[in-house]
């Protein structure tokens, strides 16, 4: 079962669902919370490594990320960020987002910007029970033209699925968890650390 505004209204009052900065209310439409970009991103090298290897049989070591991808840089309305035809970069939501145990989050790109090319994540849309922290988005444009992004635009929403009951395992009490209290743009951890 999908929460409606209200629930979610009541959710977010009861502090069950955590999500700061807190929502105003023409933010929470039917089923959704609309969220906005956040200030930072990281975008990839052109042609500075010709591959990735992903197979399981490789040696667990950390992919040295210096060689693909950039370091976390802010961005602004002032100096926006230019997201060309055919490219791919990390960005983080504004909002930072604390699910308890018994709801599950799915993650919807706006469909005016998917219109103009824009896709907010590539395969990663489901946010865990237990969750806490800003949620990376894989902005990639599909379309034709450049995208100019500049912080605080409405991006995403967030609807919320109900659970027949708690999890015994949430995403903040497993070992394996990769990007526990995400804050900001967290790479790829593709191997164990």
């Amino acid at each position: 079962m999908r929460l409606c505004d209200t629930d979610i209204e009541k959710w977010l009052s009861k502090k069950k669902l955590i999500i700061t900065p807190y929502p105003k209310k023409e933010l929470i439409n039917g089923i959704t919370v609309d969220i906005h970009l956040g200030n930072k991103f990281r975008f990839f090298y052109d042609h500075t490594t010709s591959c990735i290897d992903l197979s399981s049989s490789q040696e667990k070591t950390a992919l040295d990320l210096s060689k693909i991808m950039s370091c976390e840089t802010t961005f602004s309305k002032e100096k926006p960020f230019f997201l060309n035809p055919g490219s791919l970069a990390l960005f983080s939501t504004l909002e930072n987002i604390t699910l308890p145990n018994n709801l599950v989050g799915w993650l919807d790109g706006r469909s005016s910007l998917a219109r103009l090319g824009l896709m907010i994540h590539v395969t990663s849309h489901r946010i865990d029970p237990g969750w806490n922290g800003n949620i990376v988005l894989e902005f990639f444009n599909a379309g034709k033209l450049t995208l100019v992004l500049t912080p605080g635009i409405k991006i995403a929403a967030l609807s919320f699925e109900l659970l027949s009951k708690s999890v015994v395992r949430p995403y903040n009490s497993r070992n394996e968890s990769k990007y526990k209290i995400q804050n900001g743009v967290v790479p790829s951890r593709i191997y164990k650390e």
